[in-house]
């Protein structure tokens, strides 16, 4: 059987990421002198879908590292409700493959319009979500035919982490993030087959991360809904403890995402926790975590690990579809390229 074309991309993004490192590098450092010298009051992310997931991660490691808030655009206020937002020392950052839906490219011209500072990471570099912006930042990640994105994702979640380098001047997390292609590569080949017999006859499911992680856990959820039909909802493992927790009960498969960082302890006792309570655990962790059935390939630095764990994820979550009887590469009802207003 070949393989699928979702497959084959996501074992792509060692190389669009090798590609991505090595475009622009002074951009991305042009850029982060201009962040510490204009100090932006504050910054929103535009994004939907998996790109809003990418945008999430960086809007974390921006918040965690360098304690600006950063908040997600609901762009209807926008493009339906006219809202009057003041653009004074506003950074505006969205996060496209395609770079063509109209609510994204109406917010970012409403906001260079008004003075604001824009950056596009984008895959099309010609786009109008490009030509709405005055950062471009390629993605790198090549074309990409499968519905379900994956290298695309990769490479946001990597330009996300280089701009919170550049904006920090971390070299710590810069030498990292060159490392990435290297350990990307070991990571989509990471032993992650025990989760297609828990999952090849689920119905509904949890997805659980915290910190960085939690942006790959919101990713996860929707691949699984959009490849598998399986009805995944993602939560942080401080929130599954309040109403969700209700509907844990023996049998019921979890997906606990629970990489290092200050968050990994309490991931992998809460699974420890389900375990007992008779829930299907997978648990994605470093090498020699207890309970681990999921390894994490690790990164230069923890902060990247979730990058390492979703490119283990996508050859699982491709296998467990084609397990279901599904193609991967066609969801039903989905297109590739989505425009909205």
């Amino acid at each position: 059987m070949n393989n699928s074309q979702m497959l084959n991309e996501a074992r792509e993004a060692p190389a669009a990421i090798a590609r991505q490192l090595a475009e622009q590098p002074v951009t991305y450092r042009e850029f982060g002198a201009w962040l510490r010298a204009n100090s932006p009051t504050s910054v929103l992310t535009v994004a939907r879908g998996s790109s809003d997931h990418a945008a999430h991660f960086m809007a974390y490691l921006i918040m965690a590292r360098l304690g600006r808030l950063v908040t997600s655009l609901p762009m209807s206020l926008i493009t339906l409700y006219q809202s009057s937002i003041q653009t004074s020392g506003l950074l505006a950052t969205a996060f496209s493959q395609s770079g063509q839906s109209p609510d994204l490219v109406a917010p970012m011209q409403f906001f260079k319009a008004g003075g604001a500072a824009t950056a596009a990471f984008v895959n099309d570099a010609s786009s109008p979500l490009a030509a709405a912006s005055d950062w471009i930042f390629p993605l790198c990640a090549g074309e990409e035919k499968s519905v379900a994105a994956t290298k695309s994702f990769i490479a946001q979640l990597v330009a996300g982490a280089r701009v919170t380098a550049a904006w920090q001047q971390d070299a710590l997390l810069d030498a990292a993030i060159n490392n990435l292609p290297e350990a990307l590569t070991r990571a989509a080949s990471a032993d992650w087959s025990a989760g297609i017999d828990v999952l090849k006859d689920a119905e509904q499911m949890f997805v659980i991360g915290r910190g960085p992680g939690h942006a790959v856990a919101l990713e996860a959820a929707l691949k699984f809904k959009e490849t598998c039909v399986i009805q995944a909802e993602a939560f942080s493992g401080a929130e599954v403890k309040h109403g969700p927790m209700a509907l844990i009960d023996r049998g019921y498969p979890l997906l606990v995402l629970a990489p290092r960082g200050p968050a990994h302890a309490g991931l992998v006792a809460l699974a420890d926790e389900m375990r007992l309570r008779g829930a299907r655990v997978l648990l994605a962790a470093p090498a020699g975590t207890v309970g681990v059935n999921l390894p994490i390939v690790e990164t230069g630095a923890p902060d990247l690990d979730p990058i390492s764990v979703v490119q283990s994820f996508y050859p699982m979550v491709e296998a467990i579809s084609r397990a279901r009887g599904f193609d991967p590469d066609r969801p039903k009802y989905l297109a590739k390229v989505t425009k909205t207003h």
